[in-house]
């Protein structure tokens, strides 16, 4: 029989809980957890998903597609508009790799730490 779990919270490591959470807030629209703070920063869905932004003293941003440090993790966004989100989101401070895997669908971008992630065209 499977479990029957409900994912609540995703968190990542980063040398600055709050910068990270104010860039994703500004991409994302979700709303600061009350709680948030220097330490530990978080972002509230709607569905009660939380995305969390934990202090790591010594974090090491990802060199992806290097494999020298991991990816760690990878977010996934679903967009309507690729190019106008992508313009925005380096806006924001993102970072964009070379590398660009099925570009015309989807685009590989970094966020402030480091950590990559994909906006995907719908």
């Amino acid at each position: 029989m499977a479990l029957r779990m409900k994912l609540s919270a995703i968190t990542l490591d980063c040398p600055d809980p709050l910068a990270l959470a104010a860039f994703y807030q500004q991409a994302t629209g979700l709303e600061p957890h009350p709680k948030s703070d220097a330490e530990f920063a978080g972002l509230q869905g709607e569905d009660g998903l939380l995305i969390g932004f934990q202090r790591v003293a010594d974090h090491r941003a990802p060199t992806w597609p290097a494999p020298e440090v991991p990816q760690q993790l990878h977010l996934c966004f679903d967009v309507t508009d690729l190019e106008g989100t992508e313009a925005r989101l380096l806006e924001l401070g993102a970072g964009k790799p070379a590398d660009q895997p099925h570009a015309d669908r989807r685009r590989v971008l970094t966020d402030p730490a480091g950590h990559p992630f994909c906006i995907v065209g719908s």
